[in-house]
């Protein structure tokens, strides 16, 4: 399946397509703050060097604002983009949208715009740093 062409804007102020990465994780989940998704994050950022070590970039989706990205990534020294679907045009194009406005907690990896992987239903949040990393080859 193809990848949604949405560009996003990302908490350091740029607009991002990350469809046309060319080799990407794409992680959604539900609100910035809270334990389950601060732990992804945290794990995400952990592994990051080694997500880059095989061609691979990482950006956390929600549909929080930018600014609230802007201080959790501070908060929290993220050093990829975490990306704003406010208004949830994105997570709704994929199906994953709740009735809530936020987002499922699904994992995508993309390879030239194309959905290789998809991580969903996984018990823990940091779960899917770890299995995402497994599956970026």
């Amino acid at each position: 399946m193809k990848f949604p062409e949405v560009e996003l804007q990302a908490h350091t102020g740029e607009v991002i397509l990350p469809a046309r990465t060319p080799k990407a994780v794409v992680y959604f989940f539900p609100k910035a703050f809270t334990q389950g998704c601060t732990r992804e994050t945290i794990r995400f950022n952990e592994l990051y060097e080694q997500f880059k070590q095989r061609g691979y970039e990482v950006y956390g989706v929600s549909t929080d604002s930018v600014e609230t990205l802007r201080k959790f990534a501070e908060r929290y020294g993220v050093k990829f983009k975490l990306l704003s679907d406010k208004g949830g045009k994105l997570a709704s194009q994929l199906g994953i949208l709740r009735p809530t406005g936020t987002a499922e907690r699904v994992t995508y990896i993309l390879k030239e715009g194309e959905v290789v992987h998809v991580l969903r239903g996984l018990k823990s949040a940091d779960e899917h740093a770890d299995r995402a990393l497994e599956l970026a080859q």
